[in-house]
């Protein structure tokens, strides 16, 4: 697939962006409810399919409206109760509503509160308020409504949406965000939209999510990775039916915001007198679309990424979070795009490495194109090895050389096996690096190796077998985008001695 070119325009994208959510907010009564779907920090995603996309995009744009915004945050009861935990960095929701409201705060953005939507009484969830009273910040009761979203009549009534604590708002854009899907963003706004309506006051309503991008085709490779990213939530890009029926034109949409708009639209008939929105699309506010600059830039990114998923479905298939039946949509999905997992060069070279070597091995693709690889050593695990080999290619540093001489790592050995009582005595790709360290005082060499961590930012890596938690982090922390063969070492060694 090559080295990727930028294809991607921030700053115009955060500039129309801004534009069309201050549009948007002058359509009412200078107050707007924006559900911001997505990841308000870190969106990689977008800026994988993307390149040029910053990943804290959206937290630039918020900052540029920080005198007009306050966030709401909403999370689900069941949630909090059942301790769910956030599968992608580890912590509980509760912990990480904390995580957000710490971040937003930092950055001088102003938290109104947070809602617990479902809301049933609960030991964990009277815990969970006297935190975030300790801490300054209001908790709101949403409650649960028999009937919803399909019984209109009882939503929009006193005994509905009407039981809802009432969230004092003072600024014209509230953004309701949420720690994961399922926590009750739109239901939030919509309680808004009545409880202001029954106070005299015409609010908005509109959602903010990047993907699918609804003015590109529907079988573009940045929406089909949109789908690769959600294939275990069975999402499905579509033709949005009502925006073709109302404008004419094509629109792409998801599945789900299709099969419930015409309900909303009814709960917006009801608070508005006459619906502002004639489509799904309708109600979305992203210009993402109008920014990308290099089509083809972003096809080839796009293809690349839907090969990464494959193998995170692969792993985790082969792990039991995901049903079997992923691969075949993930599969579907690149041959949609004419890809294969052989697209991405890091992977061959891999398996290759892993073949000549009979050992675990990586390969990695470096940002200009170069591919590097390694295998495990008596000292170095693979990742550990890759790590090094790439960072001496990167100072222009001869291979033979040590950067790290074996009186280093030796007493780090000992300590892991005799002080710690490990199995293995093979360095991790973070204990080489800090071992790398301390070499750079005294080894010019290694210095240069160090200053060239930077220059891995986007470089791709392919692993012969799934890799410990603790190198996968170490790569995510540089910036590497790593993919893994769906099988662990120990069945390695089973199939290559045939028992």
């Amino acid at each position: 697939m090559g080295v990727l070119r930028q294809a991607f325009d921030n700053d115009k994208y955060l500039e129309i962006q801004k534009k069309a959510i201050l549009d948007r907010i002058a359509m009412y009564d200078k107050k707007l409810y924006l559900e911001f779907g997505g990841k308000l920090f870190d969106d990689y995603h977008a800026s994988r399919v993307l390149p040029g996309f910053a990943p804290n995009a959206k937290i630039h744009l918020l900052l540029s409206l920080k005198e007009k915004a306050e966030i709401v945050i909403t999370v689900n009861c069941k949630d909090i109760v059942s301790n769910k935990v956030r599968g992608d960095i580890g912590i509980s929701y509760s912990a990480e509503v904390e995580r957000l409201i710490t971040a937003f705060l930092r950055l001088g953005l102003k938290v109104n509160s947070v809602v617990v939507s479902f809301y049933e009484k609960s030991p964990a969830i009277d815990e969970f308020e006297k935190k975030l009273k300790n801490s300054g910040i209001k908790m709101y009761k949403h409650y649960q409504i028999n009937g919803y979203p399909q019984n209109v009549d009882l939503i929009l009534s006193k005994d509905g949406l009407g039981r809802n604590d009432y969230i004092k708002t003072t600024r014209p854009l509230v953004v309701v965000t949420a720690p994961g899907p399922g926590s009750g963003k739109m239901a939030t706004c919509l309680s808004q939209l009545y409880l202001d309506s029954v106070r005299g006051i015409k609010s908005g309503y509109a959602k903010y999510e990047t993907f699918p991008i609804w003015n590109i085709p529907l079988k573009h490779p940045v929406n089909l990775a949109y789908e690769a990213a959600t294939v275990d939530l069975d999402d499905v890009n579509m033709i949005d039916p009502y925006h073709l029926e109302a404008y004419g034109e094509q629109a792409v949409n998801y599945n789900r915001d299709v099969e419930t708009f015409p309900l909303l639209k009814s709960i917006f008939n009801q608070i508005y007198g006459s619906s502002p929105y004639q489509s799904p699309t309708d109600m979305g506010v992203n210009m993402a679309g109008y920014a990308i600059i290099d089509d083809d830039a972003a096809c080839n990114a796009s293809k690349r990424e839907i090969v990464r998923r494959y193998y995170e479905v692969q792993k985790n298939v082969f792990l039991g979070r995901f049903k079997d039946s992923t691969v075949n949509k993930i599969e579907l999905l690149m041959n949609q795009v004419g890809c294969t997992p052989m697209n991405r060069k890091c992977v061959k070279a891999a398996l290759d490495k892993h073949e000549k070597s009979h050992e675990p091995a990586m390969a990695m693709e470096l940002p200009d194109g170069r591919i590097i690889t390694a295998r495990r050593s008596t000292i170095l695990g693979a990742s550990a090895a890759l790590l090094i080999n790439a960072l001496k290619t990167l100072g222009n540093i001869d291979d033979k050389l040590f950067l790290i001489s074996p009186n280093v790592i030796e007493p780090i050995s000992k300590l892991k096996t005799e002080g710690l009582h490990n199995n293995n005595p093979r360095l991790h790709a973070e204990e080489a690096l800090i071992a790398l360290a301390i070499q750079a005082n005294t080894n010019p060499l290694a210095e240069i190796a160090l200053k060239q961590l930077p220059n891995l930012r986007t470089a791709q890596a392919h692993s012969s077998n799934i890799l410990s938690d603790v190198d996968l982090n170490t790569f995510k922390k540089l910036g590497v985008d790593v993919t893994e063969e769906p099988i662990s070492y120990i069945k390695n060694i089973l199939l290559e001695h045939n028992l």
